[in-house]
């Protein structure tokens, strides 16, 4: 099978490495130059480009079976540019070609914004808590219109993403020994890289469409997963602030049911401490 990843990074490159073992023909998309000779190891080809330019996109995906769209910004201006710009013409360009039959695009559970702690599900509104959630909501209705009999499109609404080479101590080793707002209590959703990886193959296999999300069985709060992290790792206690309002926007319990109901087996059910 042929194979374009636009989006190459921490996500993309895992995908890429384990599509290539299974003999497919992975085309690796980046934005940096210095990074092509990192990713021919894994892809057999490599193109450097941006998403909205619409005459690089299409020569990427021309003669593709399927595309994964799995990008990443910062923030501001370059996340819109990143996520919504890429989408669209992404969207436009996949309808001068006929060979792709299933678009997967790794979005986030953000999008359902701060339900008070909340259980949601895929159909749950979304409420975006700020401009980014905004843009990642827009991109997937984007993504989805172009939805149709000879094109499948999957999103995957993943958790935080943590595992080799990002474990959970290296995001939270600078919180250790700080005073946080609020009590913790705000849930939190998680989701490591193996499982990523291999529900992004699954929905490639089971040509999977609609949206799902990607997260742990069980939610736990802020102030568990960080009190947890620190005791595990031998780091100074964080603090918090009752007095203070906690800023995190996002705070809901988000349900995976619909992906194990499609038949895929978490690797990590619960969070690897």
């Amino acid at each position: 099978m042929k194979i374009a990843i636009i989006g190459c990074g921490y996500v993309g490159s895992a995908i890429a490495r384990r599509w290539r073992e299974f003999g497919h023909l992975v085309t690796a998309t980046t934005t940096t130059q210095t990074r092509v000779a990192e990713l021919e190891e894994i892809a057999q080809r490599v193109e450097v480009m941006k998403g909205n330019d619409a005459g690089a996109i299409l020569s990427v995906i021309q003669d593709q079976d399927a595309v994964l769209l799995s990008v990443g910004a910062p923030g501001g201006d370059a996340y819109r540019e990143s996520y919504l710009e890429t989408a669209k013409t992404l969207v436009e360009q996949l309808k001068q070609t006929s060979s792709v039959k299933q678009l997967i695009y790794t979005g986030s559970y953000s999008v359902y914004g701060d339900k008070n702690g909340e259980w949601v599900d895929e159909e749950t509104p979304v409420a975006p808590a700020n401009e980014n959630g905004e843009i990642l909501s827009e991109t997937e209705q984007v993504l989805l219109g172009a939805a149709g009999e000879n094109l499948k499109v999957c999103i995957l609404r993943l958790g935080g993403i943590y595992g080799p080479d990002r474990e959970l101590v290296k995001i939270f080793s600078r919180a250790a020994g700080t005073t946080r707002p609020g009590a913790g209590e705000d849930r939190t959703n998680w989701i490591r890289l193996e499982d990523i990886v291999g529900s992004i193959d699954f929905a490639l296999t089971k040509q999977l469409q609609g949206i799902y999300n990607l997260v742990h069985d069980v939610p736990l709060t802020s102030r568990e997963v960080i009190d947890r992290v620190c005791e595990r790792h031998n780091l100074e206690k964080v603090s918090w602030d009752t007095s203070a309002r906690s800023t995190r926007p996002y705070n809901a319990q988000v349900s995976n049911q619909k992906i194990k109901a499609a038949g895929y087996t978490l690797i990590y059910p619960e969070m690897l401490l």
